[in-house]
């Protein structure tokens, strides 16, 4: 979705939905109407199963943007890193999630947290989470916690049965994880979509991590003029080389993606 310099993505299958981070414009942004307008038309006549937050900084955790998923979609689960460095905007959004587990406390619909770190996890594989999806997860991990961007979730989902595909959430992740995740993990990080890692910034661009992952499509999510020059132009002719299609939420004035499978291929539309 284009919701500025931030993240915000809807992954649908089979009747599911599970919301990726929860960027929304700040108050007073025009966008603000447009991104609780496409969050609706989006989710509409989906179950909402979970949201992911890839990490605590406000670009991809926003306070705002949680307590609307959580309070009018309802997920059963909000999933975060447990082993993550601490931002200004985490004690916000944790606030509001006590929030709503008191609030749903005792009901039919309890709201399930689920920190996640490679340290502690017994199995990568998160099967039971949405009986439509399949996770598996590949950081955070202790390891190269050297900054927040290289503590956040890198996690693949994968659409069970008939047209499912494969989504792999990058967060902000820098090129120093990547080498760890490449030594690790190798080609099971194969993916049919690739989210461009921190915005499509050339210090997240790891080559061998491309080649492994060898994406169909790769959606860049970046703010139209934000003064960080995301994407790179390096970054844009990396990803390039690798997927047969590349598109970014700041072109055309700021637009949104919607990726469906069509005959063998992805399909993008531009919606503004």
């Amino acid at each position: 979705m284009n919701v500025g310099q931030g993240s915000l993505a809807i992954v649908r299958h089979g009747g599911e939905a599970i919301i990726a981070d929860s960027r929304i414009p700040p108050s007073g942004d025009s966008r603000v109407a447009y991104a609780k307008g496409m969050l609706a038309t989006y989710l509409k006549g989906h179950y909402v199963r979970g949201l992911i937050l890839t990490g605590f900084d406000r670009d991809h955790a926003d306070a705002t943007g949680v307590g609307l998923i959580l309070t009018k979609y309802l997920p059963d689960w909000i999933m975060y890193p447990k082993c993550y460095k601490d931002t200004e905007e985490a004690g916000d959004v944790f606030q509001i999630v006590r929030q709503q587990k008191q609030r749903r406390a005792g009901t039919a619909h309890p709201l399930q947290n689920i920190s996640v770190c490679l340290d502690n996890l017994q199995s990568r594989l998160l099967s039971v989470l949405a009986p439509t999806f399949e996770f598996e997860l590949f950081s955070p991990h202790t390891e190269d916690m050297d900054n927040s961007n290289n503590s956040g979730i890198v996690v693949r989902m994968q659409g069970k049965g008939p047209g499912g595909f494969s989504y792999l959430i990058t967060g902000d992740t820098e090129n120093e994880r990547w080498e760890t995740i490449n030594r690790f993990f190798g080609k099971t990080l194969r993916s049919d979509v690739m989210a461009g890692p921190h915005h499509g910034s050339r210090g997240a661009v790891n080559a061998e991590t491309l080649l492994l992952v060898e994406p169909n499509t790769v959606l860049i999510s970046a703010g139209v003029d934000n003064p960080y020059g995301h994407p790179d132009s390096q970054a844009i002719a990396a990803f390039s080389k690798v997927a047969k299609h590349v598109y970014s939420t700041n072109v055309n004035g700021g637009v949104s993606l919607h990726t469906t499978i069509g005959t063998g291929d992805f399909e993008t539309a531009l919606i503004q």
